[in-house]
């Protein structure tokens, strides 16, 4: 591999983040293919910028179909060796990346806030967070044990193993490029499968750094494969023989398409896609710690989170509490993710952030009140950044534009309701089912909650209920699709299947079986 090249424009903290990645003064972000990195071909690529500054960091390309088949081929032929290597050794390569991306968690964040915009505070955060699902795959052994009943008839036993399924793919998005890989490909690879990988062509470096640190781990050539590209990439992965599964995380749109692309393939889909969380304050609340983490979870990482609370239902004598969470709102600091005390960092790009804008317009025309404006924010030494500071319609109503999208910004929508049972019939009413959260000192009203509400996660007195590593993501109805949830036991289940054997041994002295045309039974 050659030596990185310095590249004019390009901050010091992006030459040494992305130092092995980008190997030539061209910028292009290579293809690692077989354990080598290698500069495709392509005639075609994406525009990696820094969204606080708009500059050009790295050129990601569109691979080419001779490359997309060449790791297709290398992760199918890799696998038939792989899934012979003992689990316990397997396991030792994750033991060794763990230890590489704890010991190097601030490079890492340095250079995802560069490319994604997230704070450092967030980008640590976030690295962290997949880090335990790394650190979880490092017991593969003890979470891919079978289960056995001996003597189910005389000399017969049954028992079954967990094996791993062959080529796994995932399709990770632009908001998390660190954390959604790391709950892809560590458990598929430490199981036995293979793992070929496309990060989201916006922000390819964090992926890739982790992808060099698996070399340094020494994780043999051909277990984990890496392409690039938008969507012949994806159409490629939907449809080639060689991939068993597809994990996605993404918008609906493209969630939609991969996973009934997929599907009608022959492959397993887990598609994590949109939502609209909402938080839920009953009245007897505790009002400052209420209203604190709806705002951290309203407006942190810039509303970009699948998980954010992007809908505040203020219950009965909770209503009048709107200004006081207009107040705290105010206190954020809009800043490039790196500069000091910076709370909230750009969003992704400018046509987000004109997209953003427009469900905030539409949402008052249509009769919402804007409480808080937060759409033409200055950043005085970042003047081309894509700024947004916090923004709260009130007077929020389930027909309006800004309620049914998914609007992924530092925006967040306020509703009433009388009592908690309507505000459940509203939750329950919103087509999404990603999380949820309720605030109450009340421990029935609590129960109640989790036992009505329609939602695969929720939070008490707890903002974002993204579970730890050894319970699964489960969201529910339009924010996803498939049968079998990201990491925890259901993220094993997917990455793997169940072989069951049925075995006989005859003793000496049991007579022979008898010819018979009938239905077999096991007889005692």
């Amino acid at each position: 591999m050659l030596p990185a090249q310095p590249f004019p424009r390009v901050s010091s903290v992006v030459r040494q983040a992305t130092r092995g990645i980008i190997t030539t003064a061209n910028k292009k972000v290579p293809l690692f293919i077989n354990g080598e990195f290698i500069e495709s071909k392509a005639t075609e690529h994406f525009e990696v910028r820094n969204p606080a500054t708009q500059e050009l960091i790295a050129l990601a390309p569109q691979a080419t179909p001779e490359e997309l088949a060449a790791a297709a081929k290398s992760s199918h032929e890799t696998f038939k060796k792989w899934r012979e290597v003992p689990t316990a050794v397997r396991q030792r390569y994750m033991f060794k990346l763990q230890a590489i991306i704890r010991d190097r968690t601030d490079e890492l964040a340095e250079l995802l806030t560069q490319e994604q915009g997230k704070t450092l505070e967030d980008a640590k955060g976030d690295v962290f967070r997949g880090l335990e699902v790394v650190e979880h795959a490092c017991s593969a052994a003890n979470l891919t044990m079978g289960e056995t009943v001996e003597n189910v008839a005389r000399g017969v036993d049954t028992y079954s193993y967990r094996q791993p399924l062959g080529v796994c793919a995932g399709i990770p998005p632009f908001n998390s490029p660190a954390m959604i890989p790391m709950w892809m490909f560590p458990l598929a690879v430490t199981v036995g499968n293979t793992y070929l990988l496309k990060p989201s062509e916006r922000v390819p470096l964090s992926t890739m750094k982790l992808i060099e640190w698996t070399k340094e781990a020494g994780l043999p050539e051909g277990v984990l494969n890496v392409v690039h590209g938008g969507r012949p990439t994806v159409d490629f992965i939907c449809r080639d023989p060689a991939i068993r599964a597809i994990s996605f995380v993404g918008s609906n749109q493209a969630g939609e398409y991969i996973y009934n692309e997929g599907s009608k393939h022959g492959k397993r889909v887990q598609s994590n896609m949109g939502a609209k969380n909402h938080g839920v304050i009953l009245p007897d609340a505790d009002k400052d710690d209420a209203l604190n983490m709806i705002c951290n979870a309203a407006f942190g990482a810039a509303g970009q989170r699948c998980m954010a609370l992007s809908v505040c239902v203020l219950v009965g004598d909770a209503g009048e509490w709107v200004d006081d969470l207009v107040e705290r709102a105010k206190k954020f600091k809009v800043n490039a993710g790196w500069e000091k005390g910076a709370d909230i960092g750009p969003v992704i790009s400018p046509e987000s952030k004109k997209r953003i804008t427009n469900l905030v317009k539409t949402g008052v025309a249509e009769g919402a009140t804007l409480k808080l404006d937060g759409l033409d924010v200055k950043v005085e030494k970042y003047p081309n950044g894509n700024f947004i500071a916090p923004t709260i319609l009130d007077n929020v109503t389930p027909n309006m534009t800004c309620y049914k999208e998914e609007i992924f910004g530092p925006v967040l929508c306020v509703m009433r309701a009388a009592t908690i049972e309507e505000a459940i019939q509203l939750v329950n009413s919103n087509p999404y089912g990603n999380g949820t959260a309720v605030f109450t000192k009340s421990g029935s009203a609590a129960r109640k909650f989790q036992r009505e509400i329609d939602v695969g996660q929720v939070g008490i007195n707890l903002p974002i209920p993204v579970p730890l590593p050894f319970f699964s993501f489960t969201g529910w109805r339009a924010s996803f699709r498939g049968d079998m949830h990201f990491y925890g036991k259901e993220g094993l289940h997917f990455v793997t299947q169940q072989k069951t054997i049925t075995s006989r041994w005859k003793e000496d002295n049991i007579p022979a079986a008898t010819l018979s045309g009938a239905f077999p039974t096991m007889k005692h």
